[in-house]
């Protein structure tokens, strides 16, 4: 965990931040119907599901490495990642509602990829209180660390592995398809993939933060 304390990622991952911000504005795009300019969106809505997913990870291995060795800095790590997470989780669902907005018509139209995102949130909500309503420091670590590891696999099936079952609108899903087999050309590529990374490391820098002031909290509390 001595990574976090270095620089130079937190110096990337501000370079690829605003280079996402000013290239996903100022860069040519295919001209799509119906998708138009928003398409643009896409540099910054499928990003936030990556650092969701990056925060989320980090906190399944958290969660396993706590249930192996019984760390309490290994809790507090996996919890801050999961809220790192969730907080990622709810950009990708306001940049999703807004797009759905002037491509679909509607910010909610009960599409199976937004239901199934909306269930896949409540999972990770249902996570933070049930942590909450248990008092006893190391059963809360232990109960919240199984619900965690069970929890991953659960959401990666609502969101990635049942829309696809079903008819959908979200491209790449229900036989509709995804950009990059009608128009994600270069111009798009050289700014969506550093966006991946900039936003992901984001997350791991915005959990690393939060852990860090946990584990100071916890310190002060059990001197």
């Amino acid at each position: 965990m001595k990574i976090i304390y270095q620089w130079w990622w937190k110096v990337l991952t501000l370079v690829l931040i605003f280079y996402t911000l000013f290239a996903g504005m100022l860069f040519r795009v295919p001209a799509l119907p119906i998708l138009h300019e928003t398409i643009r969106n896409l540099y910054f809505h499928v990003p936030m599901w990556m650092a969701m997913l990056t925060s989320l990870v980090i906190s399944v291995v958290f969660s396993l490495m706590y249930l192996t060795t019984g760390k309490p800095e290994y809790d507090l790590a996996s919890v801050e990642s999961v809220k790192t997470g969730i907080m990622f989780f709810v950009l990708g669902l306001i940049t999703g509602m807004m797009w759905a907005k002037y491509t679909w018509g509607a910010y909610w139209s009960n599409d199976p990829k937004q239901n199934s995102a909306a269930i896949a949130f409540l999972l990770y909500c249902a996570y933070l209180v049930l942590r909450n309503s248990v008092d006893e420091e190391q059963k809360r670590a232990k109960i919240s660390a199984i619900y965690n590891v069970f929890a991953f696999p659960v959401m990666l099936v609502l969101i990635f592995v049942l829309p696809r079952l079903t008819d959908s609108l979200h491209p790449g899903n229900g036989g509709n398809p995804a950009f990059g087999r009608y128009d994600l050309d270069s111009h798009m590529r050289v700014v969506l993939y550093p966006a991946f990374l900039g936003w992901s490391l984001l997350s791991v820098w915005i959990a690393s933060l939060r852990y860090r002031m946990a584990l100071q909290e916890y310190k002060k509390n059990t001197l």
